[in-house]
């Protein structure tokens, strides 16, 4: 073929459920048993597909087709999807989807009764709406103010970031305790949302959005808490090449810092001789690395070892 096949990217096709033909009722269901027979039978291949045509047949109600995209890519992601084709401005959170419609939506998606088209259609009818673009809810303002900086990381939410921000601040003997208690909360929510599918990455990193506007807040009120007191010690921080989050690594930077530490953040996509020579330069105490091994980076780990192997068995010959 050409190339290896841990190269290969299979782009099956999202096909339309909950069409009324009774023939393109197992649509869903296929693609996705098809992943994990994709995985076993090409180790290392990579799956991809578009999403939105799966509720083409919802076309005008936005609500109904945000939440049959959150649903399905719950399961595809734990089935082996790599890449969703989505529009991610429009991708409700999974833990918000009412059970009901979850449980009909679940019901088209592996077809587990012949009434299942007919049941979420006329479920549709109560939730007709433009989607993100509807009027917003804002009950969750009447919760405490621990529960709104959580419910706010979580949907990342930045209208009353600060406001909430400064509300936790006066309950609190300092401001680090306000990151270190409802903001870090609220984000180890999203981590575990993230890390079991209910979550996807453009959500995510509204999220970080978020925890940064509240954390940016705080940063003066313990600049002045801080100021005089004596260096512990210096720690450099970086994302490290290859990755460019860095939401984990500039909360520790506070946090340290807030604690007297000296900390020199080096910023995102740092190669690795830029770190040594500011550790050797600075004669710090600590390094603190952040960061992800990209795809790019493991396949072409992968195409090292390959080449290593054909070096080793030409070498033979």
């Amino acid at each position: 073929m050409g190339f290896p096949p841990e190269d290969l990217i299979f782009d099956p096709n999202v096909l339309a459920v909950a069409t009324g033909i009774e023939e393109h009722n197992l649509y869903a269901r296929d693609f996705l048993d098809a992943l994990p027979r994709i995985k076993e039978r090409c180790p290392g291949a990579r799956t991809s597909g578009g999403i939105s045509n799966l509720s083409f047949s919802f076309r005008g109600n936005d609500a109904l087709r945000e939440a049959m995209h959150a649903v399905f890519l719950f399961h595809a992601i734990q089935a082996g999807l790599d890449l969703g084709i989505v529009n991610a401005g429009q991708l409700a959170v999974y833990e918000d989807v009412e059970p009901e419609l979850l449980e009909r939506i679940e019901d088209v998606l592996f077809a587990r009764r012949e009434d299942a088209t007919d049941r979420l259609v006329e479920f549709a009818e109560r939730v007709k709406g433009e989607g993100t673009k509807r009027e917003r809810d804002l009950a969750w303002r009447e919760a405490p103010v621990e529960s709104r900086l959580s419910h706010a990381l979580v949907h990342g939410i930045v209208d009353f970031i600060e406001v909430d921000t400064e509300e936790a601040r006066l309950t609190r003997d300092r401001p680090l305790d306000v990151i270190e208690g409802p903001l870090m909360d609220g984000m180890r929510i999203v981590g575990e949302l993230f890390g079991s599918g209910r979550m996807f990455l453009p959500q995510v990193v509204k999220s970080a959005r978020a925890m940064k506007r509240a954390v940016a807040y705080l940063e003066p009120y313990m600049e002045d808490e801080k100021a005089g007191g004596s260096a512990q010690g210096t720690i450099v921080l970086a994302t490290v090449k290859g990755d460019v989050h860095d939401i984990g690594k500039n909360i520790v930077g506070v946090v340290l810092g807030c604690n007297n530490y000296e900390v020199i953040d080096l910023g995102v996509m740092v190669p690795a001789e830029k770190i040594l020579d500011t550790v050797v330069a600075t004669g710090a105490d600590m390094v603190g690395l952040s960061g992800l091994i990209t795809p790019l980076a493991r396949s072409h780990g992968r195409r090292r070892r390959r080449d290593g192997a054909a070096r080793a068995r030409a070498n033979r010959s």
